[in-house]
């Protein structure tokens, strides 16, 4: 399968986690994706983890040939974003969020980020680290569409801030992510919601030139066999 096409397109991948992972599922898997797993404090933590990066190398086998377990992976400087490593290798992010996995891919770099809608109080923990906009907007919005809202926001922000190689390491009140004005949103990036499970909301971002459009395709798929 080649990878995306046009002149900026995202590719992505929901995957559901199954309940139960085969015998032998970690095989694909490389030495230190075997030993974080290994410290993961629940068996539903664990199984989470290798189901995420068994998926994720199950996508990144289809856009490169390449087989899963064969698949090399390093970091853009010491603590930046993951890459694949070789030639012609696709951007790509990886996401999960209890039960969903999620996987962009394009040309160069790439940010996702799913969620599954947040409690009421971790949403009024979060507002003060927003920026003063979105926070003013949520706090317009009513009381029972508000941690929906807010977790549709929460995942543009993660989406964009993986794009950037940052993570959370960059205040989430640094850039604006909401809905009510779209053109104040970083320049030079796409930002768009995906369509999720429900009870769940995912975000991509991804640069785009001035004057490129941009599209987003999604898959809606299932982990299968390595």
């Amino acid at each position: 399968m080649r990878g995306p096409t046009g002149p900026v397109t995202v590719e992505v991948w929901l995957l559901d986690v199954p309940a139960e992972l085969p015998e032998g599922a970690c095989g694909p898997l490389d030495e230190g994706e075997r030993r974080r797993a290994g410290r993961f404090a629940t068996e539903a933590g664990r199984r989470r983890y290798v189901a995420a990066h068994l998926a994720l190398r199950q996508v990144l086998s289809r856009y490169t040939g390449v087989a899963p377990g064969e698949l090399r992976f390093g970091r853009e400087g010491r603590y930046g974003r993951p890459v694949l490593r070789g030639a012609a290798a696709p951007g790509f992010s990886l996401s999960h969020g209890h039960g969903v996995v999620a996987v962009a891919v394009a040309a160069g770099a790439v940010g996702v980020d799913v969620q599954r809608v947040c409690p009421p109080g971790t949403v009024e923990a979060c507002l003060p680290r927003l920026h003063p906009w979105e926070r003013a907007e949520l706090e317009r919005v009513a009381p029972a569409r508000r941690a929906a809202e807010f977790t549709r926001l929460w995942a543009r922000k993660e989406a964009y801030l993986k794009g950037l190689g940052t993570g959370l390491g960059r205040p989430p009140r640094a850039d604006y992510l909401g809905d009510a004005a779209p053109a104040a949103r970083p320049a030079g990036w796409g930002v768009a919601q995906v369509t999720a499970p429900a009870g769940y909301a995912a975000a991509v971002a991804v640069p785009v030139p001035a004057g490129e459009t941009w599209a987003v395709r999604s898959v809606r798929s299932a982990l299968g066999p390595a």
